[in-house]
């Protein structure tokens, strides 16, 4: 139900907003869709938008993404605020991507007020998303950063691994970003090796997705067992080992890249 578009409507009717406010997301409690806001929900509240954002389409309705003034008080017993993690898992896959983008947009735009090269202002472009500086001509387009993430498999086990600085004892895939000059499989072999001290190959690659935290595209591969021990490195992995697919610690959700390896994967042993 999403479409990604950079061009907004000229006809405004039935506009959605996606609504932040300090860089947290505004979901309203009452309703099924969380954070699609329609127009009136604005200015009833008479919110002040202190930047906007054009996302997409949600059906045929255009989305905006929009930052509120921080000096509003939304109602609490109607309104929550939160990172988008809150509505991970709560809304369809689709709008959660909306979400993302919406989230990325802001910042981005948040991020390029002043040139890194000359200091000056910049401004919206109309014509493409991208924020230019009239003086020295720079140009910036919204950052993506692509990372890999693999689950690495021996047979019937698959190497799993929990997060140094995440704080739920959920087990994952590997990942890592790559670096200027690398392909995603030279990545893929060094994350690896750097990460849990053993060596992989035939890689194979699964999907890709989003991932707003902060803008990241994730390339998800497999990749087989090749040799060597686990030896973690304690500042990125906490703990790693091998499980046997009908034997598994809590894992990521499906909504995830990484739940989407595991779950394809123990699938296609059964």
């Amino acid at each position: 139900m999403f479409r990604l578009d950079n061009h907004p409507p000229v006809n405004r009717g039935r506009v959605l907003h996606i609504v932040f406010q300090d860089g947290e997301l505004l979901s309203d409690l009452r309703s099924p869709q969380a954070c699609l806001l329609g127009e009136d929900e604005l200015y009833d509240n008479g919110w002040v938008i202190l930047r906007e954002q054009f996302v997409g389409y949600w059906g045929e309705q255009p989305c905006f993404a929009v930052e509120i003034d921080s000096g509003h008080s939304p109602d609490p017993m109607r309104f929550q605020r939160g990172s988008l993690y809150s509505i991970l898992g709560r809304v369809e896959d689709p709008l959660f991507a909306m979400a993302g983008r919406a989230a990325q947009l802001l910042n981005w735009e948040k991020d390029h007020q002043f040139c890194g090269r000359c200091g000056s202002p910049m401004e919206l472009d109309s014509a493409e998303r991208a924020m230019r500086c009239r003086p020295c001509r720079t140009i910036n387009y919204p950052r993506i950063s692509p990372c890999i993430i693999t689950l690495v498999t021996r047979g019937e086990e698959l190497l799993l691994a929990r997060n140094a600085n995440f704080p739920r004892a959920m087990y994952s895939t590997l990942a890592g970003f790559i670096e200027a000059g690398e392909s995603a499989e030279d990545t893929l072999h060094r994350e690896v090796k750097e990460e849990v001290g053993i060596d992989v190959h035939n890689l194979q690659y699964f999907n890709s997705q989003p991932w707003p935290f902060p803008s990241q595209l994730m390339l998800g591969f497999y990749a087989e067992y090749a040799g060597g021990e686990i030896v973690c490195d304690p500042a990125e992995i906490a703990d790693a080992r091998w499980f046997h697919y009908t034997d598994l610690p809590q894992v990521p959700p499906p909504s995830s890249v990484a739940g989407q390896l595991i779950r394809h994967y123990v699938q296609s042993l059964n």
